[in-house]
């Protein structure tokens, strides 16, 4: 859906609808989100299927996932039309190119905050769940050697 909204988005900009514009952003803004949310699920999935092998039941997993996956996204995006809906809009830099029209934050602090700031946490969390099972793959590693190792001997 990202994609989708991203390839309609200067179309649907051009028709200077401000009310359309509002909404093609808000969406793009939420599938951008989720993508990133889905990215980090990700990585918890990879961290409990590779460290906490055993014994992980956790209940209604995908129902939990999917609440998270799609429902942090809307509540970011909510939040930001509550406070001020025209923080989305149309970014047009010049008249003379009409596919210059694009649909989306306008707002530095609300772009940076709610798209920069969110995307740099999910990168922090990725990056300890990629270490976390680095340290968890080569601590097997080094016990199979050893154990190979003594049997050997």
């Amino acid at each position: 859906m990202l994609n989708v909204v991203f390839l309609t988005n200067s179309w649907l900009a051009s028709f200077n609808q401000p009310g359309l514009c509002i909404t093609m952003a808000a969406l793009l803004h939420y599938f951008l989100l989720a993508a990133f949310t889905w990215m980090c699920l990700e990585s918890v999935h990879f961290y409990l299927a590779l460290v906490k092998v055993f014994n992980v039941y956790v209940p209604k997993y995908i129902l939990k996932c999917c609440m998270a996956g799609w429902g942090i996204p809307a509540i970011i995006i909510t939040i930001v039309l509550i406070i001020n809906k025209d923080f989305y809009g149309n970014g047009s830099q010049s008249e003379s190119n009409p596919f210059s029209n694009f649909c989306w934050i306008q707002e530095n602090r609300v772009f940076y905050i709610s798209v920069v700031a969110y995307v740099f946490l999910i990168f922090l969390m990725n990056a300890a769940m990629f270490i976390t099972v680095l340290f968890q793959i080569h601590s097997v590693k080094s016990r199979t050697q050893k154990r190979s190792r003594f049997w050997k001997q």
